[in-house]
């Protein structure tokens, strides 16, 4: 997927190892996990950051190009698509998943993106398919909504409700207007009881790719701590590869 976080500080994640209990025994050859959700996504993304810029070096690049992008520095456009086309790759993407809401994502396998994921989740093909899918479990409950009679019916209540006298309905209705119409067609109310159960049926069947995501995640989070523990970390694999 042709995206690129900004580069999380190396003492976030730093920071976030520490603080824990000195440990015995077999523990010293674990390091220690932060504890929040909100830091293991940081140290997560911090030490793709640190893969994603280690490739780049070994290509003679580096992702700040793409920071100065736009600053009419007269920066060399073939040197800017030779830095997107390190960072996520060339020609024809390998990866494709179209999902139950009908839009097809695609991603390269040859970026040095592709490859910092390589080396933390293990399986790049696995993880694109299982995060595409559960970072759109949302969009794909809120397509079954639509299809609920009860929705559909608060929904045409709320499309009268915002439709101005003797007119046409309006596109993009004044925002107070649309607030308020929510609440009275009862749009509100439905979305409110609705969406949970529509999301749990979601979740329930997609536990496989949740699962898979849980997985690779946790893979992902032990290898970004071994990162920070100053261990030795595999170069980047060769397009398409899977470390065991």
């Amino acid at each position: 997927m042709r995206a690129l976080g900004a580069a999380a500080p190396v003492v976030l994640a730093l920071v976030a190892l520490g603080g824990c209990a000195a440990p015995t025994g077999a523990e010293r050859d674990a390091p220690a996990l932060p504890r929040t959700d909100r830091e293991r996504d940081d140290l997560i993304k911090a030490a793709q950051q640190v893969l994603v810029e280690r490739c780049l070096a070994g290509r003679g690049l580096s992702s700040k190009g793409v920071a100065d992008e736009g600053r009419g520095d007269g920066r060399d456009d073939a040197a800017d698509r030779r830095l997107q086309g390190a960072l996520f790759g060339r020609g024809r993407p390998e990866l494709s998943i179209t999902l139950a809401t009908g839009y097809t994502v695609k991603a390269h396998t040859d970026g040095c993106l592709a490859a910092a994921q390589r080396e933390l989740y293990g399986d790049e093909r696995r993880w694109f398919r299982a995060q595409v899918v559960v970072n759109n479990l949302r969009a794909e409950a809120g397509l079954r909504l639509k299809d609920d009679p009860d929705y559909r019916a608060a929904q045409g209540r709320w499309a009268h409700c915002t439709t101005p006298d003797h007119g046409p309905g309006a596109e993009r209705p004044d925002p107070a207007v649309a607030a308020r119409c929510a609440r009275e067609s009862g749009l509100n109310e439905v979305r409110a009881r609705l969406e949970p159960a529509l999301l749990d049926q979601v979740r329930a069947d997609r536990r496989d790719q949740l699962t898979t995501y849980r997985q690779l995640r946790t893979r992902a989070l032990h290898r970004a701590a071994d990162l920070y523990a100053g261990r030795t970390v595999p170069e980047n694999q060769e397009k398409g590869s899977t470390p065991s």
